[in-house]
């Protein structure tokens, strides 16, 4: 094939080829199946590939219930929760796509089961000081400590699902240690 040269599968007109970009058309994947780092980044719920394989690794990223790795291989149907930017998301994968597509054709490729976020008078504001107002004293110190310790107890805990146990999570961090 030459360069600038367009392949066409018989009874497709070369107009038609040109606009379906590829993720529009059955090429678009090989057996229906991708990354779950690489789809996640490319229907736009995280806005860097290294984001959604950060999350992967740190445990954020559920398909079907089970923890994957970046490298996990999706399909349509699966179920997907993310924690992402203190929200969880619930999608399911109703389209597999292995490119970064716009915001109108991302939507298209999943159905959003997600929670709606909280209203923004219940959410607990954020410890903001003043610029310039120097070192925390012990009393504001302690109010800030409070406020996480409350932050803390709200958060899901995701240890709590199947699989997971925090006493072999600690005794591999005191192995490690020393």
């Amino acid at each position: 094939m030459r360069r600038g040269e367009v392949t066409r599968t018989k009874g497709v007109s070369r107009r038609a080829v040109r606009a379906y970009p590829r993720y529009m058309t059955s090429e678009a994947s090989d057996a229906g199946t991708a990354r779950v780092d690489s789809w996640i980044w490319s229907v736009r719920l995280t806005k860097t590939r290294s984001q959604a394989a950060a999350a992967c690794r740190a445990g954020h990223v559920r398909v079907n219930g089970e923890r994957v790795k970046p490298a996990y291989a999706i399909k349509p149907g699966d179920e997907i929760r993310l924690r992402h930017a203190a929200r969880d998301r619930v999608v399911v994968v109703s389209r597999v796509v292995k490119k970064r597509v716009g915001a109108p054709v991302a939507v298209e490729c999943y159905v959003d089961n997600s929670p709606p976020p909280p209203p923004r008078e219940l959410t607990v504001p954020i410890a903001l000081r003043d610029r310039g107002a120097g070192r925390p004293t012990k009393r504001d110190r302690r109010e800030l400590d409070r406020l996480q310790d409350r932050l803390q107890d709200q958060a899901p805990d995701w240890s709590q699902d199947r699989g997971h146990d925090r006493a072999q999570d600690r005794a591999r961090d005191r192995r490690s240690q020393g």
